[in-house]
């Protein structure tokens, strides 16, 4: 069988075409392999992919894919919001084993997940906080690099970004198609969070995908002091939506 034919049908090959990909030791292909296992035989993971093929491309090529970009190479800190299942934030911890990773997620079963992972694949670097984005204020101004995947439209992820994230630190958010108006709304929440951007680069993790990209935004000055707004604030107003004619504006904090 040709080595193309092996990694087709094989996870383990799969899993070291993608190690090379990114130039990974040794040592960081056995703990994705490790993980795609969990995946597939922990009846608690807090996902629907348990099929390792689909498992290698949706999850761990998906999430190695930030590792063309220079600011996460050079995170130190780290925080993965609303993590889900731990991605994009356990294989990119697999990654960088010299980045400090926090896992930050409000659903009690999906944290304790995390922490399963975390302990199979031997994650010294990584803490797995079980609360919402927002009420983390250990983490205000403290990381460099902030990831978020299926969460929440651009503007309220920027919302939840921002307060973590030290002077020049950046969040990279995970999106599908482009849309005018969602970039438009992600601009909208930029300026008033102490943020660039957005900055959209086309990805393509893996050969079958399409439409994905990653949305980049820098934090260039200070975020207000009133954020971040109460749990659940950020969805319920965001500060992306689009100004009324009358100049009022319906996204202001109400204490």
């Amino acid at each position: 069988m040709s080595r193309r034919k092996q990694a087709a049908t094989d996870p383990g090959a799969r899993i070291s075409v993608l190690g090379a990909r990114y130039g990974l030791p040794g040592v960081a292909v056995t703990k994705l392999e490790a993980l795609v296992r969990l995946l597939g035989e922990d009846p608690l993971a807090p996902t629907a992919i348990r099929d390792p093929a689909t498992a290698i491309d949706d999850h761990l090529a998906d999430s190695l894919v930030a590792l063309e970009f220079e600011p996460v190479l050079r995170a130190r800190r780290a925080v993965d919001l609303g993590s889900g299942a731990g991605f994009p934030g356990l294989p990119l911890a697999i990654a960088l084993p010299g980045t400090e990773f926090v896992l930050v997620e409000s659903v009690t079963r999906k944290s304790a997940f995390i922490e399963r992972a975390a302990d199979v694949c031997e994650l010294a670097n990584v803490e797995v906080v079980n609360a919402r984005v927002e009420s983390w204020g250990e983490g205000v101004g403290r990381v460099d690099l902030a990831t978020a995947r299926a969460l929440a439209s651009l503007d309220v992820v920027a919302e939840y970004a921002a307060p973590l994230l030290a002077l020049g630190g950046t969040l990279v958010a995970w999106r599908g198609r482009r849309d005018p108006e969602v970039e438009a709304a992600g601009a909208r929440a930029a300026a008033q969070l102490g943020m660039d951007g957005p900055s959209v680069a086309m990805v393509q993790p893996y050969p079958q995908a399409q439409h994905r990209h990653l949305y980049l935004m820098s934090k260039v000055t200070d975020t207000p002091a009133r954020f971040p707004r109460r749990p659940g604030i950020a969805s319920k107003r965001p500060l992306g939506s689009a100004p009324s004619p009358s100049g009022d504006s319906s996204d202001r904090t109400r204490r």
